[in-house]
């Protein structure tokens, strides 16, 4: 190998990567890929170590391979941008029906085959326009999302009228509209969740920005007042208040902050940061992925139940794999006895000697973690 560099065909670099690159405009793409191309020069020299001690022969051929990933990568960069492309186009062809869908859901419109003669067990109730408590079931009904709901939520939850998505281009991301009809609660009338990505083919998420909510007083789902009274003998006989956070879904509004200086933070509070703000794009993707393009089979149950079983799938996998486990702990219990007993003649015999069983226990791999 003459030259790593050369090797590495940084002129080609920008094509050739298909995830970050092709999800940051130009201006932060250049700046990504010369940052690549200095990590790579620098990774050259590890790298080189390997290459050197292959044989000419193997070598050629290593670097034959290294010009095919390259054309690899090339096509892999027009699928996702074919990709992008693909869903833009269809996002635009689902808004109609998701008109047509908010009209219903909110009373606008009637559908056919809906009669106005009143029931004898409609008379004493106010009519019912549209289907009353849509977003709140369809969420309710998701696993992910009905984890963050309080009953407290409830109450202010009845009050969307719509959930929207949309993509964003500067910086790359997506953004969660929720739409609220007038309400005792709060004052706005949108609450939005913004996240921005790294990469979105990945994806990695840099942060997110959610709407300060303007609380009504005393109405805030967030926090709950605590009072406590006053200790016997105390001159103040009034009781003491305060107020603390609660869980609430509402605290999806304001997502976990990550520091400026990353010297700020130990590495138990990075870990734990981590996980919230992979729980945060959780929530986020759930409502973007699945409620928003299926909310009436989340509002029926199907759609849970579509879900139950991909679990039920998975689960059957894991038993299978703990069955392998078991299998294998059981002829290692088998050995383990068979060496005992081994042990235990040539102890008769007085003779010494013992067999060394190795631990055959596995840990659960910790699922990989794509934050930045």
């Amino acid at each position: 190998m003459s030259n790593s560099k050369e090797n590495f065909n940084m002129a080609d670099l920008g094509s050739s990567l298909p995830g970050a690159v092709a999800a940051l405009n130009a201006e932060d793409r250049a700046d990504l890929v010369n940052a690549l191309k200095n990590k790579l020069q620098n990774l050259a020299g590890q790298h080189s170590d390997v290459l050197e001690n292959l044989t000419p022969k193997v070598r050629k051929r290593v670097e034959t391979l290294r010009e095919i990933q390259g054309q690899h990568d090339e096509l892999e960069a027009k699928f996702f941008e074919e990709r992008a492309a693909l869903e833009a186009k269809y996002q635009k062809l689902y808004q109609p029906l998701y008109s047509k869908r908010y009209d219903i859901v909110n009373g606008v419109v009637e559908v056919d085959g809906v009669t106005n003669e009143v029931t004898m067990d409609q008379e004493d109730k106010a009519e019912e326009k549209g289907v009353p408590d849509f977003w709140l079931t369809a969420m309710k009904t998701n696993e992910v999302l009905a984890e963050e709901i309080s009953e407290r939520d409830e109450g202010a939850l009845k009050y969307i009228k719509d959930i929207k998505w949309c993509r964003i281009d500067n910086p790359k991301g997506f953004k969660l509209e929720f739409f609220f009809d007038t309400n005792p609660y709060f004052k706005n009338s949108v609450l939005t969740k913004t996240y921005h990505m790294i990469d979105e083919d990945e994806p990695i998420l840099e942060k997110a920005i959610g709407t300060e909510i303007e609380w009504f007083p005393g109405k805030c789902l967030t926090q709950k007042l605590l009072k406590k009274k006053p200790r016997k003998g105390s001159k103040n006989a009034k009781p003491i208040t305060k107020t603390e956070s609660c869980e609430s879904f509402f605290n999806f509004f304001s997502p976990p902050q990550v520091p400026e200086d990353d010297e700020d933070i130990d590495e138990d509070t990075a870990e734990e940061l981590q996980n919230q703000m992979e729980q945060d794009y959780d929530i986020g993707s759930t409502i973007r992925d699945k409620i928003i393009p299926h909310a009436v089979s989340w509002f029926t149950g199907e759609a849970a139940q579509g879900d139950e079983f991909g679990d039920m799938e998975d689960d059957e996998d894991e038993d299978i794999d703990e069955d392998d486990d078991e299998d294998e702990d059981e002829e290692e219990d088998d050995e383990e006895d068979d060496d005992e007993d081994e042990e235990d003649s040539k102890a008769v015999k007085k003779k010494s000697g013992r067999a060394q069983v190795g631990d055959g226990q596995q840990g659960e791999r910790p699922p990989e973690c794509k934050q930045q």
